[in-house]
């Protein structure tokens, strides 16, 4: 067997969007991904585990489908925190638990904008190919949230 890399398990992206903090965060719903993250298909609510917490089937144009569970959920902060409940494929790592965070930029050449900060935790048996799959995929995703804010 090959000598596993050791890596960090977490990631974390970020970018200044170049819309107001109400036009992202108005998209930052697990719901609503699909609309604006050009990796997904879809992403449909499958079941409302509680009035709090809601379970989202993203479906990925590679036909990965992840059901994904809300964790926590802050209009005041700015925060959505989730997690992947179980996935098709498989995946090969125990856990991940995800947020996305959105302050606003209130001075300096971006003011007006948006930081929104997408990071990942996984588990320790994630490797150095899932690491990097996940840091692509939120460098794409910001900037397909971006795109879509500008809108």
């Amino acid at each position: 067997m090959p000598a596993s890399i050791p890596t960090s398990t977490s990631v974390v992206e970020s970018a200044v969007v170049d819309a107001p903090l109400a036009a992202v965060w108005h998209l930052i719903k697990l719901n609503k991904f699909a609309d604006w993250w050009s990796a997904l298909k879809s992403s449909d609510v499958v079941k409302d585990v509680s009035d709090e917490t809601d379970v989202v089937r993203w479906t990925f144009k590679d036909g990965t489908v992840v059901d994904i569970k809300q964790e926590a959920h802050s209009t005041i902060d700015h925060y959505i925190t989730y997690s992947a409940i179980t996935s098709a494929p498989e995946m090969s790592y125990s856990s991940v638990l995800s947020t996305v965070r959105c302050w606003p930029v209130t001075s300096g050449k971006s003011a007006n904008g948006t930081f929104v900060q997408w990071t990942a935790n996984f588990s320790g048996d994630a490797d150095a190919g899932v690491i990097q799959d996940a840091r692509y995929k939120r460098q794409d995703g910001l900037a397909d949230l971006a795109k879509a804010a500008q809108k």
